[in-house]
């Protein structure tokens, strides 16, 4: 039975509806990047773009970086609009617009995160790079979907019964990244760790300004997790929803960022752009390897 209307929505062109794309207008690697302005930050250093649009916060840029078609996609910030944008993508390359019917045969995406980020760690500096080894949902919106099969049960018990997270919350889920752009994007100058995402910017992640917050020592219990050598390096707000559509669709994901702040010792970057200009750099080059 064909996808209803109202459940994939059509530009009159024949796009995606957010996305504005069409499956010709995207490539088989895709970075994505919550600015907007950062697209084009990217997209200076290809060899030739062949294709731009832009709607609302969704800017897409496609070309070719040292003879490699790449696209390069801002997704705005959040889980909520991760949501959108993967499903979206999945849609070009996985359903016949025309028919609205899944394909038989799937397609797999490679799905590359360049991102901002603060530190959980004091060994986490400023203006390092983290690859996330998994994304910790702390947010909830994967919920929404059937997520046994990506969730890990044992390290999940253990965060709850260290953080003892509130039972009115979502559960935490710890979802992997993908081990074949793991291999292929670490190196020695990387640090890994987990990635926290969160659904908001201030209590969400442990800010107070004028809310009291419902655990005001969620953050130091986070800095203290360790599951057999696993620990949480960073906090960001969309890194496990990349993970975790990601894998529930068969694409593979990765998320990479650029620490510009350290909330254990409260240092924000005195270049921030240099350290997202370097990040942005070291992905083209493994990108093309």
């Amino acid at each position: 039975m064909p996808i209803k209307e109202s459940e994939l929505i059509l530009n009159p062109d024949g796009s995606v509806y957010h996305l504005n794309l069409k499956p010709e207008n995207i490539s088989n690697d895709i970075i994505v990047v919550g600015d907007q302005d950062r697209v084009e930050k990217i997209s200076l250093h290809f060899d030739s773009i062949e294709f731009k649009t832009q709607k609302r916060e969704f800017k897409t840029h496609t070309g070719t970086y040292k003879g490699k078609k790449l696209t390069v996609l801002s997704t705005g910030i959040g889980p909520d609009n991760i949501d959108i944008v993967i499903n979206e993508l999945d849609a070009l390359v996985n359903i016949d617009l025309e028919t609205r019917q899944p394909k038989t045969n799937l397609s797999s995406l490679n799905i590359i995160r360049i991102g901002t980020s603060g530190s959980l760690q004091a060994d986490v500096p400023v203006d390092a790079f983290v690859l996330s080894t998994h994304g910790l949902d702390l947010n909830g919106m994967l919920h929404f979907y059937q997520i046994d099969p990506i969730c890990n049960p044992e390290i999940e018990e253990a965060f709850i019964q260290h953080t003892k997270w509130n039972s009115n919350k979502a559960r935490p889920i710890f979802i992997e990244n993908s081990p074949k752009l793991e291999k292929r994007f670490a190196g020695p100058e990387v640090f890994k760790g987990v990635t926290a995402t969160a659904g908001g910017f201030y209590g969400p992640q442990g800010r107070i300004l004028r809310l009291p917050l419902q655990d005001p020592e969620l953050n130091t219990k986070m800095d203290n997790f360790n599951y057999e050598g696993t620990r949480i390096t960073n906090f960001e707000m969309e890194t496990s929803v990349i993970y975790g559509l990601s894998k529930l669709l068969g694409h593979h994901a990765l998320s990479l960022n650029a620490i510009i702040a350290n909330r254990v010792t409260g240092n924000f970057s005195q270049d921030y752009t240099k350290v997202v200009d370097d990040l942005i750099v070291y992905v083209l080059e493994k990108i093309i390897e």
